[in-house]
């Protein structure tokens, strides 16, 4: 059967208030949390990975969205209803985690990478746990939409194109903060992950 927001119109309320409470907060950063803007003795070493991981997002949303119409066989059937519900909750949950990590990392946080000589290592909050707890965040939200649109092949598309342009993200983030921080950056990677604690 189709996803629950296809079906349901509280399903498909509920799916959308939640969609407006992550995206409108990243509309607006989009604008202003630029290196331009945010951070003007910062220099961007973005090469293009923004536009890559922005693309990429919203390729695996628009997957997600088309499968859960299209591809039926691949609908949860156990428990829709509560895994719908759960869904929206990890969604949430992923807001509120990288809106945190953004807000711990202050004026450091930038959409586009860009990094300055006085650039320091951050290890407050979330940080102490992960390196990249913003993009943790957003690796929550995508797994709350999937989980939300009940099928399983909704949420590997979105899952793949997701991990897929925050590894490359990353990478070239590591490599601009590891030129402009050096050994301290390095020792922090030593004794953390990259999204989740103690795993990957």
């Amino acid at each position: 059967m189709p996803s629950l927001i296809y079906t349901s119109a509280g399903a498909a309320a509920t799916f959308l208030a939640a969609c407006l409470i992550w995206l409108i907060p990243e509309a607006v950063g989009m604008f202003r949390q630029r290196a331009p803007v945010a951070r003007a003795d910062a220099i961007v070493q973005d090469r293009g990975s923004m536009g890559i991981l922005i693309g990429l997002q919203w390729t695996g949303l628009a997957l997600c969205l088309t499968f859960g119409w299209i591809l039926q066989r691949a609908a949860i059937l156990w428990q829709p209803v509560a895994i719908f519900r759960l869904g929206i909750i990890v969604m949430l949950l992923g807001v509120a985690l990288r809106w945190h990590a953004i807000r711990t990392l202050g004026h450091y946080f930038t959409r586009d990478v860009a990094v300055s000589a006085n650039q320091q290592v951050v290890r407050r909050g979330p940080y102490h746990f992960v390196r990249h707890p913003a993009y943790s965040g957003t690796f929550l939200t995508m797994l709350g939409v999937g989980l939300a649109m009940t099928n399983w092949a909704s949420l590997l598309a979105l899952g793949v194109c997701v991990l897929l342009g925050h590894l490359y993200r990353v990478r070239i983030e590591e490599e601009a903060l590891i030129r402009a921080i050096g050994q301290p950056y390095l020792e922090y990677m030593r004794h953390t992950k990259r999204f989740i604690p103690w795993v990957f």
